[in-house]
């Protein structure tokens, strides 16, 4: 540019100087139809000059202006995304630091506007979930049904959180449609398998949450106390609807078709024997802990013993005392026989025993054994004892 100036100032200087060299002065005449235009070289050379600088500055100025107004028209057309994309970052952060009320007014403030919709609707019924606030709750979740979502564009933990805050609604119905919809994940994804189990126990399919527990059993992410407290509730619903559907009879017959591995797991087991102790099914019952007592090696399944609401306990309790009376510090038979003690109404023995098992020089006993012994001194009228035992469970 700087070249293309210099050769223009040095093309009009030779241009305005050479006819005052030479003394004369050149003339243009242009004419145009039958009209004619004339002037000196110089004046013309001038004008022209004047006409490029003039062009030359107008077309900058256009540029310019247009730059400009892309830049304005960019500024104003998007200005409600970007705000929107703010109030967006600014809601997740809410989220985080668990501010779920500024959270759902800013998600749910930006979400049409911001290309983040089901995300931002998904987050503000959340925050809405954990303020209780059901109506919100379920607006939103209204809205993400309205909204344009896929699998692919908002991801299957879209379909997580949904599914979530649906139970959490206790929508079961529509919970049940939305896992449906996604069946083919459940085998792939732990948190979907999950999900589908607990609504299943809502819905007392019971049979189905059990065979789901061999997919959950596989799944390094699902505990170990996850997978116990499943199958607690799954066999004690399976158990009690073949009472409650058919009768006694039926729950044996359901017991004895369950495969050796089911049947040799403790949980599964002791959830058997509580619902036969629950509905006074003694026979079955007494088949069942009488050789474990005998053998006295399952000492987890021995101590779960205390609890069962057992009325007839004699063949146990005898079985009990042949092993302490071979062990009579062995504090494992004497918390089992004072709680076996306590059921028959044998208060003197079973005073005796938590005596002696809270008097061992190692302690061994639990809270289970205190509530007991507190109980048992309550009865007797040792209401002093039976305070200074309870004060022991909360210290």
């Amino acid at each position: 540019m700087k070249t293309l100036l210099l050769f223009l100032v040095l093309f009009l200087a030779v241009v305005v100087i050479t006819p005052m060299l030479i003394g004369e002065e050149s003339y243009i005449l242009i004419a145009i139809g039958d009209s004619a235009i004339e002037s000196n070289v110089i004046s013309a050379v001038i004008l022209l000059t004047l006409v490029f600088i003039i062009f030359v500055l107008t077309i900058k100025f256009l540029r310019g202006g247009l730059n400009f107004s892309f830049s304005a028209w960019n500024k104003i057309a998007f200005a409600g995304r970007r705000r929107a994309l703010r109030d967006f970052n600014k809601g997740i952060a809410a989220y985080v630091l668990g501010d779920y009320k500024q959270a759902e007014h800013l998600l749910a403030k930006s979400a049409e506007k911001s290309t983040l919709e089901p995300i931002a609707y998904l987050v503000a019924a959340d925050a809405a979930h954990k303020q209780a606030l059901k109506p919100n709750t379920e607006h939103y979740l209204a809205l993400l049904e309205q909204s344009a979502s896929n699998l692919k564009t908002s991801g299957l933990e879209a379909v997580i959180i949904k599914v979530k805050l649906l139970i959490g609604q206790k929508s079961y119905t529509q919970a049940r449609a939305v896992i449906d919809a996604h069946h083919k994940h459940i085998g792939h994804d732990a948190r979907l398998l999950a999900l589908e189990i607990e609504l299943s126990l809502v819905e007392q399919r019971f049979d189905h949450v059990i065979k789901q527990l061999n997919s959950a059993q596989k799944q390094k992410t699902i505990t170990a106390d996850t997978i116990s407290l499943w199958q607690q509730k799954a066999f004690h619903g399976a158990f009690e609807q073949q009472i409650k559907q058919q009768d006694s009879n039926a729950l044996q017959e359901y017991w004895q078709q369950l495969p050796k591995k089911v049947k040799q797991s403790e949980t599964v087991l002791m959830v058997y024997c509580q619902v036969l102790a629950e509905n006074n099914i003694n026979e079955p019952l007494e088949k069942l802990l009488l050789p474990i007592i005998k053998k006295g090696a399952a000492s987890n399944i021995l101590k779960a013993m205390r609890t069962l609401p057992i009325t007839q306990v004699d063949s146990l309790m005898s079985a009990s005392q042949k092993h302490l009376h071979k062990e009579p510090q062995n504090a494992l038979w004497l918390s089992l026989v004072a709680h076996f003690a306590m059921t028959t109404g044998q208060w003197p023995l079973a005073e005796k025993a938590f005596n002696t098992l809270v008097n061992l020089e190692v302690q061994q006993y639990d809270k289970v054994d205190l509530l007991a012994f507190s109980q048992v001194l309550e009865h007797q009228g040792q209401l002093k004892k039976a305070n200074q035992v309870l004060r022991k469970i909360h210290a």
